[in-house]
């Protein structure tokens, strides 16, 4: 109902070009910024891991499961042998100390785990989350106080005790990746969605288009469809990219308790349980699925950040990595003699 073409005024006329496609614009924001492309390409790079998990461990000959007892030392309590944990030809980043198992195998395996259960927890957040919202700024005043104060308990509740009673009780014959995705989605994050969602509502719903959709005949569910999704996809956007990397922070967090996924499925949280007590006699045992955890929820962080400023310009990045000094010389560039000029305040 709102398509509109932009007006462009130049030496003195007007003329009118079609509007710029907010795709375009979006990733023209976004390619502007090299620590989001940078954080991009690392996200895509973990992504392809992850598919790709079983063609990789296939060159290297190995699987996440099989036990290898000659290469660990069991004078030594269960040592790798040999430099780097066992690292060779057929193990490339070593094996694990008391089974032996492959670690390159087991970390591009415990991607697939992590990644899943962090971006099915996410889709679910904000399929829930935007319901709710929509449902509670549309409705009228007893639903919203209903649906308001639903989501309040739920903001309210501890994810990690929750999370811990509801694994608990469980049958160990459900798929513990879906569990954990599902308990993750359902305890937290969907409710903020939801609280955002709503306010998002509240405000558009008063502009002229949707009002007049709603005047026109227009039902509720073709209203918000039509009309208010649009203008929610940015801020949604933006939180879902944020929600990701709390998401794999929470697996491993629940892993690393020993609440999340089970063995033989290999997790990074998981890892690090196992690797609490051998980080002097095997410290790659530890830093590797450390080093993983820490390299994807800081990309993923990164480019949470600047998918939001990318969708929103007005919004400064509360990530400054390497801009700040690029924007200072820029500045002074642009003042005569080399001092960036300040507004004079009246």
């Amino acid at each position: 109902m709102s398509e509109a073409l932009a007006v462009v005024e130049t030496a003195g006329t007007d003329t009118s070009v079609p509007a710029v496609s907010g795709a375009r614009q979006f990733w023209r924001r976004l390619r502007a910024q090299r620590a989001a492309l940078v954080a991009a390409a690392v996200v895509a790079l973990l992504v392809l891991v992850a598919l790709a998990a079983p063609l990789l461990t296939a060159l290297e000959g190995q699987d996440p499961t099989t036990y290898h007892p000659t290469l660990i030392d069991s004078a030594r309590g269960g040592v790798p042998i040999g430099s780097l944990g066992g690292a060779s030809a057929d193990h490339w980043l070593g094996v694990e100390p008391q089974t032996g198992r492959d670690m390159f195998a087991r970390l591009v395996y415990g991607a697939r785990v992590s990644l899943g259960v962090s971006l099915g927890a996410a889709l679910v957040q904000v399929l829930l989350g935007v319901a709710m919202g929509v449902a509670a700024g549309l409705g009228n005043r007893w639903v919203d106080l209903v649906l308001s104060r639903v989501t309040d308990i739920f903001v309210s509740m501890p994810l990690m005790i929750m999370a811990l009673a509801l694994l608990a009780v469980v049958p160990g014959s459900f798929p513990r990746p879906v569990l954990v995705a599902l308990i993750i989605s359902l305890v937290s994050g969907w409710s903020t969605t939801a609280k955002m969602v709503r306010a998002q509502t509240l405000a558009l719903k008063n502009l002229d288009y949707v009002a007049a959709s709603r005047l026109s005949g227009w039902s509720t569910w073709r209203t918000a469809v039509r009309e208010l999704l649009p203008g929610l996809a940015a801020p949604v956007i933006t939180y879902a990219a944020l929600l990701i990397p709390q998401n794999i922070s929470a697996e491993a967090a629940l892993s690393f308790l020993g609440v999340g996924v089970k063995p033989p499925t290999p997790s990074w949280g998981q890892m690090l349980t196992s690797a609490d007590v051998w980080y002097q006699a095997a410290p790659q045992y530890l830093l590797l699925p450390a080093l993983a955890l820490f390299v994807t929820v800081f990309a993923m962080t990164v480019l949470g950040d600047g998918v939001r400023v990318a969708l929103d310009p007005r919004a400064a990045s509360r990530l400054r990595i390497g801009t700040g000094r690029k924007r200072e010389a820029r500045a002074r560039a642009a003042v005569p003699g080399g001092a960036p000029r300040k507004e004079a305040r009246p």
